[in-house]
């Protein structure tokens, strides 16, 4: 028996209805999906430490996500886990026929326009559908949406021409941001020019090669080291950094960012 079909076997008894688990046997699609988004989460996050111990159980808790999912549907009679394997192996050679068909693709750009030109065929085929916007999930999470949105709108023709025009609208917007808070405008139109400010920052991080979900999950890192470190020095000094005066906590910031240099 393989690895792959001990655990088809282990998720099949966990879900057994004479001797199962009760948790796992109450779970349904929708009370296993959030797991199933915070697995990939916790994958991106061991990569993003080049923890590859970590990511070998955290590559596994996703794959039980996926087998989990396969054995509610096997259950209803929808599909199991080699539908699951077979459509991902078919999909593949499907979109690459350059290496498994007669087709030439000369650069890593050429095959990224003719993967997107495939998957506008299929999914328009599957559902008739008249906008590259229906091909962008609506539960996505907001950032990674914005980027999908850029992009499907970038394939239609309607884009920026280079980094430089982005970073001039993220300063118009910037700008707008900061004359409805002068003019106290109210939350509802503060909130829309801080949303047009963080889709324009994604635009812009899109057009500099940059993943804006890596750049953010970087600064979210880089500022819990410094405030740890914050912590740590007013801890030695007998102190918290509610009891002391926000110019202190600056100063003391300052100080961590320049030794970080």
């Amino acid at each position: 028996m393989s690895q792959v079909e001990r655990l088809r076997a282990v998720m099949a008894r966990l879900r057994d209805p004479v001797g199962g688990c009760p948790w796992d046997r109450e779970q349904t699609f929708e009370s296993i999906a959030p797991y199933t988004i915070e697995e990939a989460y916790e994958v991106a996050d061991a990569i993003a430490r080049h923890d590859f111990d970590a990511l070998v159980d955290e590559l596994g808790d996703l794959l039980f996500q996926v087998v989990f999912h396969a054995q509610m549907a096997s259950e209803q009679g929808r599909f199991d886990f080699d539908d699951v394997a077979g459509a991902i192996v078919e999909k593949m050679e499907r979109r690459h026929p350059h290496v498994f068909g007669e087709e030439s693709i000369a650069s890593v750009e050429e095959q990224r326009l003719a993967w997107e030109a495939h998957k506008a065929t299929e999914r328009g085929e599957k559902a008739g559908s008249l906008s590259v916007m229906d091909q962008v999930a609506g539960g996505l999470p907001a950032l990674t949406r914005a980027l999908k949105l850029q992009r499907k709108a970038a394939t239609a023709g309607f884009d920026w021409a280079a980094a430089g025009e982005v970073l001039g609208k993220l300063e118009e917007e910037l700008g707008e941001l900061s004359v409805a808070l002068e003019t106290q405008s109210g939350t509802a139109t503060i909130t829309r020019e801080l949303g047009d400010l963080l889709f324009t920052c994604v635009n812009f991080a899109r057009h500099a090669g940059i993943d804006p979900d890596s750049a953010l999950r970087d600064a979210n890192a880089k500022f819990e080291r410094r405030f740890r470190a914050l912590e740590t020095f007013l801890q030695q000094a007998g102190s918290r950094p509610e009891k002391e005066p926000q110019e202190t906590l600056d100063a003391i910031w300052a100080d961590i960012k320049r030794d970080e240099q």
